[in-house]
């Protein structure tokens, strides 16, 4: 370890901030195993969080509240994932200062960002609000299930501030090499959202509405504790209100870095609606069952998905102290590992699709149709791991663009080809699941080929 490290880390324990770590030192593997746990427990959380409205719903209401519940990812990501993609793009700029030991820098990125979050969530509400009515009907969806998407929706835009806002905390702190605090936090607001849920839907039968406003406070209670938490820092990581403003050449590395990203997010979500768009054109079982798969997978996938997202922080910060060969060593192991875990959770998922779906829905219509969607994508998971570990890397190294391009075109543009034509020739619901893993598969050949024949640590500007 470097003088300069020993330095920091004294300076550190004697501030009383031994969350935040740095990724430079010490074993490859252990380094980003370390990382990479709390971020799942985390994800697995937020899953938890998020399936707590649909299982609710579900339970206590009745199928077409549950569709509009639990069909909505995309429709939310589509407004909020350009601000993520942002908030990203601050996560990798500050990584690479911290990786660097320019304290004036991250102090900077670090208030820059947050600002940013503020203004971002002002528009993400208005945009919110305005659009949500339209596209719910350019999505096609059902007359029957219509009424509670709109109440859900509309409320959780009203609210969407504190989601931008929990998102642009949680970068910093992670580009930090803290993925300890963010995960104590979700505990609470989980249990939150959870008990909220029970009161408002099971007891005074609000529906729809109750999990949303739900869903909004306990956001916001996770959301303080991570702004108290930044703002009782005692070194230079510290956020201090009075500090805040816009540097206008922090904010176009931040843009640089993260509009990709956020474009990408945007972008997809629009290929993923038209996708929706044909599920729903199947009717409300299909899509109760696409929606219970979703739920499904967003915890089966958690571990591949924590990895993807400890690589950006860790081949940032080994970039920012100039250690290109640990870099690269630990892009290859985060890769190698997410595609096997990836594969051993494909396969346990192909056998256990329906008594996993069962605990979404009680329907043998919508357990039909999501059974179908599990055995005709989960064997390629490992596709998928790949493609999230690749970008990750990319994105750790300054190279978001590459992601975003070839997100775009295969995650997007093919989707949406391969679903117009494919449907009228073969019009049956696996048609639309084979969507996924052919994009999948045209998307890992493309980064694959990039990641061997580029030489992606050289050339890199914060």
């Amino acid at each position: 370890m470097s003088d300069n490290s020993e330095q920091r880390n004294r300076h550190k324990a004697d501030h009383g901030q031994t969350a935040a770590v740095a990724m430079t030192e010490g074993s490859i593997a252990g380094s980003l195993i370390r990382f990479a746990v709390p971020l799942f427990l985390g994800q697995l959380l937020q899953q938890f969080y998020n399936m707590a409205d649909a299982w609710v719903v579900g339970n206590f209401v009745d199928n077409n509240a549950f569709a509009a519940v639990s069909s909505g990812g995309n429709l939310t990501n589509l407004i909020i994932g350009f601000f993520n993609g942002i908030a990203i793009g601050g996560g990798v700029v500050i990584s690479r200062y911290y990786g660097a030991e320019d304290e004036k820098n991250v102090q900077r990125a670090i208030h820059t960002n947050f600002l940013f979050g503020i203004f971002a969530s002002i528009v993400a509400t208005a945009i919110g609000l305005l659009l949500v009515p339209q596209i719910l009907r350019l999505m096609n969806t059902p007359e029957e299930v219509l009424p509670n998407s709109l109440i859900y929706f509309r409320i959780y835009f009203a609210g969407v501030s504190t989601v931008v806002l929990y998102n642009i905390c949680m970068a910093v702190m992670r580009a930090l090499g803290d993925s300890l605090h963010p995960l104590y936090y979700l505990i609470i607001s989980t249990l939150t959202n959870v008990v909220l849920d029970l009161l408002f839907v099971a007891v005074f039968h609000w529906g729809v509405g109750g999990a949303a406003i739900a869903t909004v406070i306990a956001q916001g209670l996770s959301t303080v504790l991570c702004i108290v938490r930044m703002c009782r820092l005692k070194d230079y990581t510290r956020l201090d209100f009075r500090k805040l403003r816009f540097h206008r050449d922090m904010m176009l590395k931040v843009i640089r870095q993260g509009l990709p990203t956020g474009i990408q997010n945007s972008v997809i979500s629009v290929g993923n609606l038209v996708v929706q768009t044909n599920i729903n054109s199947f009717g409300a079982y299909a899509m109760s069952g696409h929606g219970a798969y979703s739920k499904v997978e967003g915890i089966v996938f958690l571990p591949i998905t924590s990895m993807s997202m400890a690589l950006p922080t860790f081949i940032s910060q080994n970039l920012g102290a100039k250690k290109y060969g640990r870099a690269k060593k630990g892009a290859v192991f985060g890769i190698l590992s997410g595609m096997i875990l990836a594969e051993l959770v494909g396969v346990a998922f192909f056998f256990g699709a329906p008594y996993a779906l069962r605990f979404f829905v009680d329907s043998a219509e919508a357990i039909a149709y999501g059974t179908i969607h599990v055995r005709t994508v989960c064997l390629f998971f490992f596709l998928l791991a790949f493609s999230h570990c690749a970008a990750g890397v990319l994105r750790g190294c300054g190279k978001s663009f590459i992601p975003m391009i070839t997100m775009l075109a295969f995650w997007c543009g093919v989707r949406i080809v391969y679903v117009t034509i494919a449907l009228k020739i073969f019009p049956v619901f696996q048609t639309i699941s084979w969507a996924y893993p052919l994009t999948w598969f045209l998307s890992s050949t493309v980064f694959l080929l990039f990641l061997l024949k580029s030489d992606w640590t050289k050339g890199l500007e914060a």
